[in-house]
C-alpha cells in the first residue's frame, strides 16, 4: 500500500521548512526595503515638484537615505530590545514560580493541555513528562508562547532594517540620477510603484502567502504617499 510518509534515502525523518522560522528577519527586511523605497522616492518627488535642480534633489535624497537607514536601525534596535527585555523578565518570573510552587505550575500546564483537547489524565501525564525533561522549556513554549524561532534579536533586526532601507532607497536615487531632469519626478514615481509591487510580491513569496493582496496594498499606499508629497512640493514650490 502507498504511504504518505516523506522518506528520502535511508533516513526515516521528514524534514519540513516553515515560514514562521523566517518571520523575524523577513518582517524587518520587508519593512526596511519598503520604507527605503517609499520615503526616499517621496522626498525626491516632493523636492522635484518644487522645481529644484537635480543636484538639490539628489542631495536631499542622499540625506534621506543616510538619515532613514540610521533611524530604522535605531528604531528597530530599541523596539526589539524592549521585546527581548520583556521576554527575559517573563522567563525569569516563570523560573522563579517553578522553583517556588512546582505543583501549581504542573496544574497550570495540565489545564493548558486540557484546553487543547486532551483528557485530564492524559494532560497530566503529558505535563509531568515534559516538566520532568525540561520544565522551564515546556512553560516557555506552551504558557508564554516563546520559542527559539520567534525570539527577539535586536542586533539582527537593526542591521537588517538599516541594510534593506539603504538598498531600497538606492533604487529611486538611481532613477533620479539617470532620468532626464524634465521627467525625473514622473520617472521616479512610476519606477517606485513598480519597485513596491515587486517588493510586495517578493515578501509574499518569501512568506509563502498569496501575492495579490500584498502587491495591491503596498502599491496603493505608495501611490497615495507619492501623490501627497508631490502636491506639497508643488504647492510650496509655487509659493516660494
Amino acid at each position: 500500500m502507498g504511504t504518505r510518509s516523506k522518506v528520502t534515502g535511508s533516513s526515516p525523518h521528514h524534514s519540513e521548512n516553515h515560514s514562521v522560522e523566517r518571520i523575524g528577519w523577513l518582517r524587518a527586511a520587508v519593512l526596511g526595503a519598503n520604507d527605503g523605497i517609499l520615503s526616499t522616492a517621496s522626498l525626491i518627488v516632493g523636492v522635484a515638484a518644487a522645481e529644484a535642480s537635480r543636484g538639490s534633489v539628489l542631495i536631499a535624497g542622499l540625506a534621506g537615505l543616510v538619515a532613514g537607514a540610521m533611524s530604522m536601525a535605531a528604531g528597530e534596535y530599541v523596539s526589539v530590545s524592549s521585546q527581548a527585555d520583556t521576554e527575559k523578565a517573563d522567563i525569569a518570573r516563570e523560573a522563579s514560580e517553578l522553583q517556588d510552587n512546582p505543583e501549581a505550575e504542573l496544574d497550570e500546564l495540565t489545564g493548558i493541555y486540557v484546553g487543547r483537547g486532551l483528557t485530564p489524565d492524559l494532560a497530566k501525564q503529558v505535563a509531568e513528562q515534559l516538566m520532568l525533561r525540561d520544565a522551564l522549556g515546556a512553560h516557555m513554549r506552551d504558557e508564554l508562547h516563546l520559542s527559539e524561532m520567534t525570539a527577539a534579536r535586536p542586533v539582527q533586526a537593526a542591521l537588517t532594517s538599516a541594510a534593506t532601507f539603504a538598498a531600497g532607497a538606492a533604487l529611486p536615487m538611481l532613477i533620479a540620477t539617470v532620468a532626464p531632469e524634465w521627467i525625473m519626478g514622473v520617472a521616479v514615481t512610476v519606477s517606485t510603484l513598480v519597485f513596491l509591487a515587486m517588493l510586495g510580491a517578493i515578501g509574499a513569496a518569501a512568506g509563502r502567502a498569496g501575492m495579490a493582496k500584498p502587491v495591491v496594498r503596498v502599491t496603493f499606499w505608495g501611490a497615495l504617499a507619492l501623490a501627497i508629497t508631490a502636491g506639497i512640493g508643488k504647492l510650496f514650490g509655487t509659493v516660494v
